[in-house]
């Protein structure tokens, strides 16, 4: 009796084992999914539009220590119109756009995202903020300078049908991909496509045309105009699409940033800025040109700026993160060494002329800048030693190096007397020194400095940190 006891309940089990089947990765990713809900209320709450994004260079990108990029552009304009900041976050590829959105990494896709069928399945799109053609991306000729145009015509791709047989390269899981499946279709003949990895950039890409690496490949017209201005020898004139829709994409249950979303494009849209900003990195082949030859060009290279080497070796000195001096020297100056303020202060990290004095500094030379500069904010730090929390302590040096360490001591008497924390300064000291801009408070007794321009101090400390969240995606510590 025990033992067919034993063996009832062991093949009970196992028949019960059997019939709970495992999930699919499907049907993990739509309880993921379902279990996230942000939408706009918690953004507010939060503070931040966190935007999934890619590295390119009409997208986001560094050039010559200024984040640029159509959808960075709009990105902001779109946080200011939510009244929220906004958060970069970088997806290594293409692929895992809309991996990283659906597992709740970011809230908005901003990028040129081709509205498709089968994406339209997992999220929502966007109204659309421009339309595009695909067409194909060969190479003239060698010798196409010295050929007539209907000679060059003769030696390319002019209709998609020639394609049967022929080899394409793109990202596998592109919207171009899916277009060359669908083509191969309606031209009655097959494209053979050759699958490229989800880690190049389609600049990348396109520069594997012109090296001769791979043949063809499928891009966006606007994309595709720009390089081939700086790659004359590129042809881009044969179109293999009809006109698509270019939209950003948005979680299914986040219906009301959807709602305002659309709500901002559809009056952006109408602005002239929203053509401004698309002109600049679509149309614009004389800026395009100048960027992709510089060397302070993010997709090229890693570096910030001309003197990277002279702040890493300073910054290094009073243990700063060079990105952070970086940071603070292009919002001194633009990295434009002979920069001089109305105030008087000079050179890359625009020093006074007392305290470059003080310093025994050139501060238009601008290693004896950066050399002047990063002592003075050793000295600075030194004597907010009553600060504990090291981001806090950045935050006041900063501050300090603005406007003075006296107005930011005032600023501190001022957050004694309003019940704020005089030794924080986000939300506190910060809030204190935009007070020192009214007769109410700089003329207290208690205030011995008197008046000063508190929202400069405020915006210099923000936009510095700013824009050194953006600068630790491009350059390594």
């Amino acid at each position: 009796m025990k033992y067919s006891f034993l063996i009832i309940l062991v093949t009970f089990l196992l028949v019960s084992c059997k019939d709970q089947k495992p999930e699919s990765k499907n049907e993990i990713a739509k309880n993921t999914v379902e279990n996230i809900e942000v939408d706009l209320e918690e953004i507010k709450e939060r503070g931040r539009l966190r935007a999934i994004t890619t590295y390119s260079g009409t997208t986001y990108f560094l050039y010559r220590g200024r984040t640029m990029g159509f959808e960075y552009e709009l990105l902001n304009r779109l946080a200011e119109f939510l009244e929220v900041e906004l958060e970069i976050v970088i997806a290594r590829n293409e692929d895992e756009l809309m991996k990283m959105l659906l597992a709740g990494e970011g809230d908005i896709i901003a990028y040129g995202y081709t509205i498709l069928p089968s994406r339209k399945e997992k999220i929502e799109f966007t109204n659309p903020l421009y339309l595009s053609n695909q067409v194909l991306v060969q190479k003239k000729p060698v010798n196409w300078r010295r050929m007539k145009l209907h000679q060059i015509q003769n030696q390319l791709i002019t209709d998609p049908i020639q394609l049967i047989g022929d080899t394409v390269s793109v990202k596998k899981n592109s919207s171009y991909a899916e277009r060359l499946k669908t083509l191969s279709q309606e031209i009655g003949g097959e494209i053979i496509i050759d699958t490229i990895p989800g880690t190049k950039t389609t600049e990348e890409i396109i520069k594997m045309v012109v090296d001769g690496d791979i043949k063809y490949t499928v891009v966006d017209q606007n994309i595709a105009t720009i390089n081939a201005s700086y790659y004359p020898i590129l042809d881009a004139n044969t179109q293999i699409s009809f006109s698509q829709q270019i939209g950003w994409g948005i979680r299914k249950n986040s219906p009301e940033l959807l709602e305002q979303v659309n709500t901002w494009i559809d009056q952006f849209k109408k602005e002239v800025d929203f053509h401004v900003i698309f002109n600049k990195y679509y149309k614009n082949k004389r800026k395009y040109k100048v960027r992709v030859k510089s060397e302070f060009y993010s997709i090229n290279d890693q570096k910030i700026s001309p003197y990277d080497e002279m702040i890493k070796k300073y910054a290094d000195e009073i243990g700063w993160d060079w990105r952070l001096v970086a940071s603070l020297a292009f919002q001194e100056s633009r990295f434009e060494p002979q920069s001089e303020s109305w105030a008087g202060a000079k050179g890359l990290m625009q020093i006074m002329p007392e305290t470059a004095r003080e310093l025994n500094i050139n501060p238009n030379d601008p290693y004896e800048s950066v050399r002047g500069g990063t002592y003075y904010l050793n000295q600075l730090w030194e004597k907010n030693d009553d600060i504990q929390d090291s981001i806090q302590r950045i935050k006041f040096t900063l501050a300090a190096y603005n406007c003075g360490y006296a107005h930011l001591k005032d600023a501190q008497r001022v957050s004694k007397l309003k019940g704020r924390d005089p030794l924080i300064w986000d939300d506190n000291v910060e809030l204190s020194i935009l007070d020192l801009s009214q007769p109410e408070y700089y003329n207290l007794p208690e205030m011995r400095y008197g008046y000063v321009r508190g929202i400069e101090p405020y915006n210099y400390v923000r936009q510095i940190f700013q824009r050194y969240e953006h600068y630790k995606k491009f350059a390594s510590k």
